[in-house]
């Protein structure tokens, strides 16, 4: 139980670290400065020093965004990811390793921090493409009932692991059976069977 206050006290002083600074600072590149003048401020900011951590902040926060800045293509969703880096950098900067750069080290969380945006993304196109592939293949009368409630999340996570894999790498992503086979150690024929599965039970939930 004591850790999981102390990690809850350390995420919401990495916060407040970062809200300190202004976001106008994401615009500017700042000046890393020297190997051990850096080394120093981290120590510091290791052993609980706010200010040392916001000094690190400011050395590398326009490295950071602009990284996050071509990774999302979204300006404004790239500052919401820059202030969960290092929100996460305070939490985690014990587990810094010196034997590379601090800046590579914050850009690997940036690129993790984007990429759980990405997946969470993905998931919302997946379920408007789930959508509208029920659609053409139930008709718009189907789709016009306005008492049709239409759960698909639920639907979707009652598939069998097998079938929903091949329905997501298929209908979603746009997959061969044959490349999905070799991605899954299947056969196709067995892809196509499941595939057909994962169809008729959908239709069945989002039909009721």
């Amino acid at each position: 139980m004591g850790a999981v206050v102390c990690h809850t006290r350390s995420a919401n002083v990495g916060l407040a670290a970062v809200e300190r600074c202004p976001m106008t600072a994401h615009k500017e590149e700042g000046k890393v400065g020297s190997p051990a003048a850096e080394g120093a401020l981290i120590a510091r900011a290791r052993a609980g020093d706010m200010s040392a951590f916001e000094q690190l902040y400011r050395r590398h926060v326009g490295r950071v965004y602009a990284l996050c800045v071509r990774l999302t293509r979204d300006p404004f969703l790239a500052e919401d990811v820059t202030q969960e880096v290092f929100v996460q950098a305070w939490r985690k900067l014990r587990e810094y390793r010196e034997e590379s750069a601090l800046s590579s080290w914050l850009h690997r969380i940036a690129v993790n921090a984007v990429l759980g945006v990405q997946r969470a993304r993905r998931r919302r196109e997946f379920c408007l493409a789930a959508f509208r592939w029920f659609r053409a293949a139930d008709g718009a009368a189907s789709v016009g009932n306005p008492g049709l409630r239409v759960d698909l999340d639920t639907a979707i996570a009652s598939l069998p692991d097998s079938a929903r894999n091949v329905f997501v790498l298929h209908d979603v992503e746009g997959y061969r059976h044959e490349e999905i086979a070799a991605m899954l150690g299947i056969a196709p024929g067995t892809c196509k069977a499941q595939l057909h599965h994962a169809r008729r039970k959908l239709r069945k939930e989002l039909g009721r």
